[in-house]
């Protein structure tokens, strides 16, 4: 039987975060070599775009701590 990606993403998102983790570096290394420069230009602007949407005061940032808490509440409901 052959799964789709839907069904191995919600199996590997039942996963403990170590292994989320593992599997997540395992994909990456999995990756291109010339796609891998690719997806780094494109994280890379993504972080420049975050970073400067902050200076200018288009996006409130909060504590870690406060957002953890947050995202704990999130999936605890």
């Amino acid at each position: 039987m052959s799964l789709t990606v839907e069904q191995i993403a919600e199996e590997a998102l039942s996963l403990p975060s170590e292994a989320r983790a593992l599997l997540a570096d395992r994909l990456a290394d999995s990756l291109d070599p010339l796609e891998e420069g690719y997806t780094r230009t494109l994280w890379v602007n993504e972080s420049l775009r975050r970073r400067d949407d902050v200076r200018n005061g288009h996006v409130q940032t909060i504590p870690g701590d406060e957002a953890l808490s947050r995202i704990r509440q999130m999936f605890s409901r």
